[in-house]
């Protein structure tokens, strides 16, 4: 199946400065991800006959040209069942239908892959996958408090790791080409980042700046609050797991 990618300069902390927007099929199409309007995206879905205009979730750096692509191509918006006030919160559209696991546009099948956003989906096509913000090439992906659920992130990885795709379009930067790798990168960094958190908390650090300073072996002054975001996010995941707990406000460990 045919997929094009269009990387679309919007505002966005990934390093790239650009989110992929992707036109996926011919005659019908999908449209995914359309974060702008720009010359080169009006180049990619002409002539592609784009019936479906579908975000892998609602970040503010991927959804910015919904309304006009879906008012242009005359395209059916679709979002996550049970998310539709999200989606019309975001993108200013009332989406005309829903999707959830399993549903199938112009021979593109929702995949469901929460974790990064309450409401991520990834979208299968024949032997590839677009995975949103699900995985990338080099680096992270920021899995944050309030939002970020790091038990289903880590749900999610494993489960693409074991559909094997062939390749994996990422919402930020290049192509996928060794997916099983990359989600398991990916599995190790997080379980990695979870050691530090916890050894950090039996070691006395009971808040979340503390905690951040001391599982951060590197300077995150840049990306302070992403980084505090990822280590609170660890945190619940400990706590939901008994092996840390919340008591005043402080972070304690379980013995």
């Amino acid at each position: 199946m045919k997929v094009t990618r269009v990387p679309v300069e919007v505002a966005t902390r990934a390093p790239t400065g650009a989110t992929n927007a992707y036109v996926v099929g011919e005659d019908p199409a999908v449209l995914v991800d359309p974060a702008a309007r720009t010359v080169a995206l009006d180049d990619a879905v002409a002539g592609r006959g784009v019936e479906h205009v579908v975000v892998t979730h609602t970040h503010p750096d991927h959804f910015g040209a919904v309304a006009h692509y879906a008012d242009a191509l005359d395209a059916t918006t679709h979002a996550r069942y049970g998310r539709t006030d999200l989606f019309a919160a975001a993108t200013g559209v009332d989406a005309d239908e829903t999707f959830r696991e399993g549903t199938t546009l112009a021979d593109v099948t929702v995949v469901d892959t929460p974790g990064h956003a309450v409401d991520h989906v990834a979208f299968a096509a024949d032997d590839a996958v677009l995975c949103g913000d699900l995985a990338v090439a080099a680096g992270s992906v920021v899995v944050g408090h309030p939002e970020g659920d790091l038990r289903a992130y880590l749900t999610a990885l494993r489960r693409l790791h074991a559909m094997a795709p062939d390749v994996l379009h990422p919402g930020h930067g290049p192509t996928i080409e060794n997916p099983r790798k990359t989600c398991e990168r990916l599995v190790a960094h997080r379980l990695d980042r979870e050691r530090a958190v916890l050894e950090a908390i039996r070691n006395g650090a009971d808040a979340i700046p503390a905690i951040t300073d001391a599982a951060y072996d590197k300077d995150v002054s840049d990306v302070r609050d992403l980084a505090e975001a990822t280590v609170h996010a660890h945190v619940q995941k400990l706590v939901h797991e008994g092996r840390a707990r919340w008591e005043h406000g402080h972070v304690r460990p379980v013995p």
